[in-house]
C-alpha cells in the first residue's frame, strides 16, 4: 500500500524534521511513503474572514493539483477538526479496510494555519480529527506518521506502546 501525505507548508524546526525522518524511515517496513509539500501563503495578523478565506483557497487550489493527479483505486482523508475521531486501533481498522477493499493509495491532507478549503474538503473521502485541539501543521504531520506507524504495528500484531 502507498501512503501518500500532501501538506501545506515546510518543516521549519530541526526537532519536528528529526521527528518526522524516524517515522518515515520506520514507515519503510510497512508501506511505500510519500510526502507533498505545496507552499503556504503568509497570513498577516488581524485579516479578514474574506482575506484569510482567499488564503485557504489558494492554498487548497495547489492540494487539489495533487488531490487530482490520484488514480481511481485511492482513498483521500482530509484532517479537520470537524472529522470524526477514532482511536489508534479503530483508525489502523480503517488503514487495513481500506487495503482489503483493494485501496492501493491513501492520502492524507494537512492544510495550512488556517486549515482546510472548502474546494479540498468536498474531494476528500473522509474527515478525520486528532482531537477538537488545534496543532501547528508541522507537530500534525509528525503526529500523523506515528499514528500510521501505530495502524501498521497494530495491524500486523506487533507491540506498540499504549
Amino acid at each position: 500500500m502507498k501512503i501518500r501525505i500532501l501538506c501545506v507548508g515546510k518543516v521549519k524546526e530541526a526537532f519536528f524534521s528529526n521527528g518526522i525522518e524516524e517515522y518515515q524511515k520506520r514507515l519503510s517496513r510497512y508501506c511505500k511513503l510519500e510526502v507533498i509539500e505545496v507552499g503556504d501563503e503568509k497570513t498577516p495578523d488581524g485579516a479578514s474572514q474574506a482575506f484569510e478565506r482567499q488564503i485557504k483557497e489558494k492554498e487548497g487550489e495547489r492540494l487539489l493539483k495533487y488531490m487530482k493527479e490520484s488514480g481511481s483505486d485511492s482513498y483521500t482523508i482530509a484532517l479537520a477538526i470537524q472529522g470524526k475521531q477514532m482511536d489508534s486501533v479503530a483508525f489502523s481498522e480503517k488503514i487495513q479496510m481500506l487495503g482489503v477493499r483493494g485501496v492501493g493509495q491513501i492520502t492524507f491532507v494537512i492544510g495550512g494555519s488556517l486549515g482546510l478549503s472548502d474546494a479540498v474538503m468536498n474531494q476528500a473521502d473522509e474527515a478525520l480529527s486528532f482531537s477538537k485541539m488545534t496543532f501547528p501543521h508541522q507537530m500534525m504531520r509528525m503526529i500523523l506518521l506515528e499514528q500510521i506507524y501505530r495502524g501498521f504495528r497494530i495491524m500486523k500484531g506487533e507491540p506498540y506502546h499504549k
